[in-house]
């Protein structure tokens, strides 16, 4: 469901230079500059697994999760600052790991309903991770409404990703043998190519240059949409401490037959939804959508299979405008599978992604600095979030009782106001939707929209088969 780019780098491939040791990319500092920057951001990304049954003990929680924590041993890590920013974070061994610095139980007040459980999740991740000790918690919610439980694994966005987040979810549920591998076991270093090293040394002056030039060619129309103002809009501005959050569910094959329609993927017919439900809220608002109003960015992961498990981030970035302008949810849709068809084939992820691996070359204090000056800058060209992550296809189990549902929260920062986690369960498709406390009263209308639309876009298709 989330759309993938393969590796973009022409020439030189800087992979092949990358640190080995525990080193933290530009993207993944990059969040941790974001808090530093903005006293009211926190970065953590979150799944909500709404678990039947009720909840193990505290002490058999407890017994279990230690032994689910041997899958990477970044759950055992944090982060470690040089001064100044004279180089790079780094991930190192937290001396005094206690596993119940990462482990906390709430209940719900009644009547425990989803409404409840919301505004919980939205108190849960408003907070910052203490850095003091590795950067995620695991919060179960006792005594949900219809005899359920539910279990909140939140990690800091600088250790995982939309992909590598919710495979970590997947290690820790049941059923060890099918849990996702972890990343490959560490083999015995093979011999070291000092010929080919000394090769690469060579061309490295000749290579370096041309792969920047090419790279920045590549990124400057992508740097443009996101500094260049847009059309004014409430979508945009300052935000608080606060997040409100709310659900949005859909039929995963549903949606596949709206596309198998109309010609256009999964993904089209989600942001042809979220393009509808903003438009909706614009109107209700009483400002005007025009087409120049809402541009949106859209996380595309460059993360291989084999590195699937792989605790960082991996992903790009294109900025595709909506098209609110539109009345129509066909039309959207159309509209919509046009847009990102032409995003794509410009190469607009792939820029940004050589971008990030451009980044790892400099010296990371300009790296640090240029975070924090960006994060300053009130920056108008962006105006929502919408990332859409391929969830576990199998059903899932947690201490033995069946996962029923999994939402998404993904944070909000930079004057976007509004952020949409799409994620996908076994045939569930949900959108966890993320607002800031003040300037989103109205958040629930968004959702509400999102499954009208769908709504109307599946009738629309059935109308167009022949009987």
């Amino acid at each position: 469901m989330v759309a993938t780019v393969a590796d973009p780098r022409p020439g030189v491939h800087l992979s092949e230079w990358t640190p080995t040791m525990a080193v933290l990319g530009p993207l993944d500092s990059g969040f941790m500059e974001l808090e530093d920057t903005d006293r009211h951001v926190s970065v953590g990304i979150g799944a909500i697994a709404i678990v039947a049954g009720s909840p193990p003990s505290p002490a058999e929680l407890e017994v279990e999760l230690a032994k689910r924590l041997s899958v990477d041993g970044r759950l055992h890590q944090k982060v470690h600052r040089t001064p100044w920013d004279l180089a790079a974070p780094t991930w190192v061994t937290d001396p005094n790991f206690d596993l119940a610095h990462h482990l906390r139980w709430l209940a719900l007040p009644a009547p425990a309903d989803e409404d409840a459980l919301c505004d919980l999740v939205a108190e849960v991740m408003e907070e910052r991770l203490d850095r003091d000790h590795p950067l995620w918690q695991c919060i179960v919610v006792e005594h949900l409404v219809d005899d359920r439980w539910a279990m909140i694994v939140k990690v800091h966005h600088s250790m995982v990703d939309g992909v590598s987040g919710i495979t970590l979810f997947e290690r820790f549920c049941d059923d060890p043998a099918e849990r996702p591998d972890t990343a490959a076991p560490n083999a015995a270093d093979p011999p070291i190519d000092w010929r080919g090293l000394l090769m690469k040394s060579l061309r490295l002056p000749v290579d370096v240059p041309r792969f920047a030039v090419q790279t920045l060619r590549a990124a400057v129309p992508f740097a443009l949409s996101a500094v260049l103002p847009a059309a004014g809009s409430s979508l945009n501005g300052s935000i608080g401490r606060q997040r409100r959050y709310t659900v949005a569910r859909a039929s995963l094959p549903a949606v596949r037959e709206i596309g198998a329609a109309f010609g256009t993927t999964v993904n089209d017919v989600v942001l042809a939804a979220v393009a509808a439900a903003f438009r909706t809220v614009l109107l209700k608002r009483g400002e005007e959508p025009t087409a120049d109003k809402l541009r949106i960015l859209t996380p595309v992961s460059v993360r291989a299979a084999d590195a699937k498990g792989a605790l960082d981030n991996r992903v790009s970035a294109m900025l595709p405008l909506l098209p609110i302008e539109s009345a129509d949810p066909v039309e959207q849709l159309a509209m919509v599978h046009d847009r990102m068809v032409e995003h794509k084939a410009s190469g607009e992820a792939s820029a940004a992604n050589s971008f990030l691996a451009l980044a790892r070359w400099l010296p990371f204090a300009s790296i640090a600095w240029t975070v924090r000056l960006a994060s300053r800058y009130p920056q108008r060209g962006i105006s929502g979030l919408a990332t859409n992550v391929p969830g576990p296809r199998r059903r899932l189990h947690l201490y033995g009782q069946e996962v029923l549902e999994i939402l998404a929260y993904a944070p909000i920062a930079m004057r976007v106001r509004i952020s949409i986690a799409i994620l996908s369960y076994g045939d569930q498709l949900r959108f966890g939707v993320t607002g800031d406390y003040d300037s989103t009263p109205d958040l629930h209308l968004l959702a509400e929209r999102i499954e009208e639309t769908i709504d109307q876009l599946l009738q629309r298709a059935r109308d167009t088969v022949p009987s």
